[in-house]
């Protein structure tokens, strides 16, 4: 291996051990067990990094299976001190060190007991002498390892560890470009980390043994290397005819089947002692969960390699009699594909009815593995080149982007034509290209005959549809999902997926009861299945954005789960998404962060580019909000979107930008980061209240950098469109910028109205945050117009909010605010508040007056004609002024003050 390609994916592993180093050098000597499983690199890491220092004295040595017990083997390597007990070798060994100094014992789980106890002494008794040690073991001892050895090497003292993991598959596409120039796609990258585990050992082996050309090529599955196959065919062919046969079966089965399954393809009644040998040989595993006892391999490539033994006569007939086996339909297929050494037309035809059966479903992984499957027995080109395009629109749809992108070139080579760019364009707009798929799409339908080819001309339509809805073009989201239900009947999948879709374009131009209506029969006529989810899905959506967070939650972790209930991964991005700004909304900020961090692993794995803003949004809000300063940048960064990418890709990036900037004061950069929304030509969805919560940032921006006047112009129509609308969270939001402005004006009597007026729209929901930053920008200008105690009392109510929901940036701000007032924080605080009655507005004075009396909440709601809910409401405001926790306090407090 080259020095580049020593290093590749271990930077980390290798700083560990430079500041080991210099600690050494700086008088604290160290042992230091380097750990990992067998191949992952133990040894070529440490052997780079001794290398790497041309100044240290290196003492070497390795143990070895045979010598572990002889006794001092280990350490005659390393040093001619007479060997007779730890204490005094560590003595006279350390009496030799002179200048910095590293001991590497390889393979140290073969070494000797008294070898490794005399090295462990020489360690506790280095005192300051610069003396690094690393002993290089497996992180999982063998079996036949001496019982003393394991003893010591658990218990040394004065010991660090730095554990080798499995490569990353970008650290497998560094070390593929190095060793073979080849850049490997996403999806086989993914396919080979699966295949080897990360372990570069396996990988290096691969990338030397598989010719070049073939990494550019779809690939069932991969071969095991030559050293593996070497080793089973020789387990193999030591074991008994019947363990041979349960092995292979195994094989060509999934390799967590059931023993019986197994068991009855290798044609055994009683296959104890096979299933005994085998895993004597480890070549197979037994796992027994509620009574039914399944088999796994050690590896993926020890299947590999038994599949590769096994000769293709036989593997032709086992897969021929599983197929009769398998209770599965789509199993058997492709048992019998695999049985079946040629082109065979109606097998690939059997093979496309049950694709187009589970793509109906919205099962698109299945049915794209059977239409690309189908796609290679098919002997004629013109129908194999259809099922490939299919199969490729299949992934699309299960959002296996990267590889669907290794058709791509197969796919561009075939003349222009409607499924062609349908299939091509779709793959565009999961990947965020915004004009690619904009060309594609709209020529895929001008070419189509929708008289001729219904079917194709809807699920063209259906792709129109989410382009226009990544666009943000609620009227051409509406537009084109009629035009798929004209062309065929309602129950049809690209119809079902159109209008799933629809209802969101209504909303976002402003039609928000038709589209509950249309989510309702929707919800109705279709119950279950994937493409239940997708309603679901948008249906949260829709709920989030109607101030329905408890509601959008419910749908939205309905419509979250794949794997169980047959859906879709890439809806289920989409509902995590929303899911995450749900949890934000109701002040569950950790559980958002769970989900983020959940959904920005698949989103790597899924390559499905459109959805990462929305989804890194509310990654970089949360942490920005909490003070995670370099979590927040990470979420940015990853989160980051132009001009020319999606509506949905940039609203969101520029929000979170846009958030970060204000949580540190920034007014200036939140201005800058939002002025690619103002600057929007087709406006309808990011203006309608509730789609995304950006003009009162704008707004609010405006103010605190002086420009007032600009602030009120700006704010007007999305003052009369949220009012218009009913919607309570953006009249609110809205509201506390207009408070902002009338208090810069110096009309402070309209501006306690205006904050008032959008605390009391939002009482009986559930908006921490909204509450909390409503508070904060009264108390800011109730103190700017010199009303301290006020201002007081409404910022600790703020900074109460931001404490519960952890946002410690902006409790550091509102104890701020209330030290420049001239008050003291509640860390400062002594004794109770003075404010007076006059602090509280008349519904918080009737609350309190009819509480301090001894009515019940409850009671006090059907004197006021209130909601229970907006009593408390109204009570916790008050408590919060009067610095009080209890009745009996307001009551004394109300009585005083009378």
């Amino acid at each position: 291996m080259s020095d580049t390609t020593q290093t590749i994916g271990r930077e980390p592993e290798l700083a560990q051990l430079e500041q080991l180093l210099a600690d050494a050098r700086a008088g604290t000597p160290a042992l230091v067990l380097v750990e990992g499983p067998a191949g992952i690199g133990k040894s070529t890491l440490v052997e780079h990094f001794i290398g790497a220092h041309k100044d240290i004295a290196v003492h070497t040595a390795s143990g070895a299976a045979w010598e572990s017990g002889h006794r001092w083997g280990v350490l005659e390597q390393l040093t001619d001190v007479p060997a007779h007990d730890a204490v005094g070798v560590a003595h006279a060994y350390l009496d030799q060190i002179d200048g910095p100094t590293v001991i590497v014992v390889d393979d140290a789980q073969w070494s000797d007991p008294e070898s490794l106890q005399a090295l462990s002494s020489t360690i506790r008794r280095a005192g300051e002498r610069p003396l690094l040690m690393l002993w290089v073991i497996r992180d999982v001892l063998p079996d036949d390892v001496l019982d003393a050895t394991a003893q010591v090497l658990t218990t040394a003292g004065h010991t660090r560890t730095v554990r080798l993991g499995p490569l990353t598959a970008a650290d497998l596409a560094r070390l593929a470009l190095h060793r073979t120039g080849v850049e490997l796609s996403a999806w086989t990258l993914q396919q080979l980390h699966d295949h080897t585990r990360g372990n570069p050992s396996w990988v290096l082996q691969l990338l030397d043994e598989t010719p070049r050309e073939q990494w550019h090529r779809w690939q069932a599955r991969l071969p095991a290397p030559r050293r593996q196959t070497g080793a089973v065919r020789r387990a193999l062919t030591s074991c008994g005819p019947d363990t041979r046969a349960l092995v292979e079966s195994a094989a060509v089965l999934d390799s967590t089947d059931s023993l019986a399954l197994v068991s009855a393809l290798a044609e055994l009644d009683d296959p104890t002692g096979a299933l005994d040998e085998s895993h004597t040989l480890g070549l197979l595993s037994m796992r027994e969960q509620r009574g039914v006892v399944s088999l796994t391999f050690p590896d993926p490539l020890t299947r590999a390699a038994v599949a590769d033994e096994i000769g293709p006569a036989r593997w032709h007939a086992l897969h021929a009699r599983a197929a009769t086996l398998v209770d599965d339909e789509g199993e058997a297929l492709f048992h019998l594909v695999s049985a079946t050494p040629t082109a065979d037309e109606e097998l690939a035809h059997r093979l496309d009815d049950y694709a187009q059966r589970r793509a109906a479903e919205g099962a698109w992984s299945q049915a794209a593995d059977a239409f690309i499957t189908a796609s290679r027995i098919t002997p004629e080109r013109t129908l194999r080149l259809q099922r490939m395009v299919r199969g490729v629109d299949a992934l699309t749809g299960a959002a296996d982007l990267p590889q669907a992108q290794a058709f791509v070139p197969e796919i561009e080579s075939m003349p222009s034509g409607p499924m062609r760019n349908a299939v091509l364009g779709y793959l565009a707009v999961q990947r965020g290209r915004a004009a690619e798929a904009h060309q594609l799409l709209n020529e895929a339908w001008s070419l189509v005959d929708a008289v001729a080819e219904p079917e194709l001309a809807a699920m063209i339509c259906q792709r129109l549809v989410l382009h226009s809805l990544a666009r943000l073009q609620g009227d051409e989201v509406v537009a084109w999902a009629d035009r798929a239900s004209n062309l065929l009947p309602a129950d049809e999948p690209p119809v079902v997926e159109s209008q799933a879709i629809r209802g969101l374009g209504m909303a976002m131009t402003g039609r928000s009861d038709d589209a509950r209506s249309s989510y309702t029969s929707l919800s109705e006529s279709i119950r279950l299945g994937p493409q239940s989810q997708r309603i679901r899905m948008a249906q949260g959506w829709l709920a989030l954005a109607l101030d329905r967070p408890d509601w959008a939650r419910s749908e939205l972790e309905a419509a979250e789960p794949t794997t169980l209930r047959g859906g879709s991964l890439r809806i289920s991005l989409w509902a995590q998404a929303w899911l995450a700004r749900t949890q934000f909304t109701l002040g569950a900020w950790s559980d958002a962060i769970r989900t983020v961090d959940r959904a920005a692993v698949q989103l790597d794995a899924t390559g499905l580019d459109l959805l990462r803003p929305l989804v890194h949004w509310t990654g970089a809000q949360v942490h920005a909000l909490r003070g995670n300063w370099t979590e927040a940048h990470a979420h940015l960064r990853m989160g980051r979107a132009g001009p020319i990418d999606y509506a949905l890709m940039l609203v969101p990036s520029c929000l979170a930008a846009a958030q970060f900037a204000e949580t540190t004061s920034s007014y200036a950069e939140v201005l800058r980061n939002l002025e690619p929304l103002v600057a929007m030509k087709h406006r309808d969805a990011i203006d309608e209240p509730g789609m995304w919560p950006w003009a009162d940032l704008y707004g609010n921006a405006l103010v605190m950098t002086g420009r007032v006047d600009e602030a009120d112009t700006f704010l007007r129509p999305h003052e009369e469109r949220a009012a218009d609308r009913g919607h309570l969270s953006a009249q609110a939001r809205l509201g506390y910028v207009r408070g902002r402005i009338q208090g810069s004006r110096g009309d402070i009597d309209a501006a306690v109205e205006s904050f008032e007026s959008a605390l009391d729209r939002i009482a009986t929901l559930p908006l921490s945050y909204d509450r909390a930053r409503i508070n904060f920008a009264y108390g800011q200008t109730l103190r700017r117009a010199a009303r301290r105690r006020d201002a007081d009392a409404v910022i600790r109510t703020a900074r109460d909010i931001y404490a519960t929901l952890g946002a410690t940036s902006y409790v550091e701000r509102c104890d701020r605010e209330l030290k420049a007032g001239g008050l003291k924080t509640d860390l400062e605080q002594v004794g109770h508040h003075r404010t007076d009655l006059t602090a509280l507005t008349p519904q918080e004075r009737a609350v309190a007056a009819l509480v301090a009396a001894g009515h019940t909440n409850k009671e006090v709601a059907g004197e006021l004609f209130l909601s229970v809910k907006t009593v408390q409401y109204h009570l916790t405001r008050v408590y919060s002024k009067f610095g009080i926790r209890s009745r009996s306090e307001l009551a004394a407090r109300f009585r005083g003050e009378e």
